[in-house]
């Protein structure tokens, strides 16, 4: 499969009209009927699910087979810096991570796919996801009943830090859970120059950020990774009152699930022992993120098949302490992330962040090479829905 010059200028263009108009999560009302509206004009058939407010799913090919990609629409709440001649048009809004590129990718695969229809062995459904970016577009979607029916589902994100015509692909983990918490210490107020009338919840706060440190230096394989980072620490009011309250925030990142158990449990058990040794309690609310993301094996090998034949270098990735709500997904079916390279100036979220426009026609046409090889391996070897992880 090869994109004409002309199908490339158009997902140009279409990237460039999604760059202009971002919309935040849960707010893709204009990005959706776009979509709509152009796969429509394809004549690409648009699944019902009233109950989405936001994005689109549709489907090409017959069959019991069914192949799923996956693309994100949202956008960011960040001030563009870029100085494009398309930059955003909606002040303090900005496609910062890419998303635009992921939508135009998946069209331009939809509409080869599209072309080569009666030579497919299944189904492809195309699923355009909504706020990716607050952690709940996958779970909507799968909520929904979108995903019933896929026996294996494909993701991928541009890396800046790529060169185009590379993907990175990695069996295994590749990004990483994402748990946030906030902390309360209860401490018991009193005048700055008399401590031993009270309990002070910022000197307990801080044995706290330094004992939770040891959870990964001392709890954690070498061979495996975590990250805890303390935030922001809140409290107090005026310099000669000692507060009877202090907030700790911050998140966890791990790479695989019984490690993600540990360090929560561990975390937990340090916070309420270290406020017990100051004669005081402290109290653990948790804002669970997306799980690690896993790529199942059997279906890396798919992906990396569809790289040749689509002419791109395969590499391994380092894995990403980012996260991703792709994870929920492979937490249904067998699933595949990927990132593409896309020679960017910035990274992720950053202002003035890019992506070179030339990964277009590969991206769309490894997806679609994806798709097809994947639709193959189904039809050679039905699998279950299980994912090897």
């Amino acid at each position: 499969m090869a994109l004409t010059e002309g199908l490339q200028q158009q997902l140009s263009d279409i990237r460039r009209h999604i760059h202009r108009h971002p919309e935040l999560s849960g707010e893709e009302i204009q990005t959706t009927a776009y979509i709509r509206q152009l796969l429509e004009a394809a004549d690409i058939q648009i699944l019902s699910f009233p109950n989405l407010k936001t994005g689109v799913i549709a489907e090409i090919g017959t069959g019991e087979s069914v192949i799923a990609l996956r693309a994100d629409i949202d956008a960011l709440p960040v001030q563009e810096e870029t100085g494009l001649a398309f930059a955003s048009e909606v002040n303090g809004k900005m496609h910062a991570c890419g998303h635009d590129f992921h939508t135009a990718s998946l069209l331009g695969a939809a509409y080869l796919l599209k072309e080569q229809e009666h030579q497919l062995q299944g189904r492809v459904r195309l699923i355009f996801q909504p706020a990716e970016e607050k952690a709940k577009g996958a779970q909507e979607v799968i909520a929904n009943g979108a995903l019933e029916g896929v026996q294996a589902i494909f993701g991928l994100h541009n890396k800046p830090d790529l060169p185009v015509g590379t993907v990175g692909i990695r069996n295994g983990a590749l990004m990483a859970a994402a748990d946030g918490f906030i902390v309360e210490v209860t401490g018991v107020g009193t005048h700055a120059a008399v401590p031993e009338a009270g309990i002070d919840p910022i000197v307990v706060s801080a044995h706290i950020v330094t004992a939770i440190q040891s959870i990964v230096s001392r709890n954690i394989s070498s061979q495996q990774g975590a990250v805890i980072s303390v935030t922001q620490l809140n409290s107090g009011h005026v310099w000669n009152v000692i507060p009877d309250l202090a907030v700790l925030q911050g998140t966890i990142r791990t790479f695989d699930e019984q490690v993600r158990e540990q360090v929560l449990s561990r975390f937990e058990q340090i916070v309420e022992g270290v406020a017990t040794a100051f004669g005081t309690s402290a109290k653990v609310k948790w804002l669970a993120g997306p799980p690690p993301v896993l790529n199942d094996e059997q279906w890396t090998g798919a992906a990396q098949i569809a790289a040749e034949q689509s002419n791109l270098q395969v590499v391994e990735p380092a894995v990403s302490p980012a996260s991703e709500d792709f994870s929920f997904y492979q937490k249904e079916v067998p699933g595949v992330f990927i990132f593409v390279g896309t020679s960017g100036p910035q990274e992720w979220h950053h202002p003035s962040f890019d992506v070179d426009e030339r990964a277009l026609s590969s991206t769309a046409t490894f997806l679609a090479n994806t798709a097809r090889v994947a639709l193959k391996q189904v039809e050679q070897q039905p699998i279950s829905s299980t994912s090897t992880y």
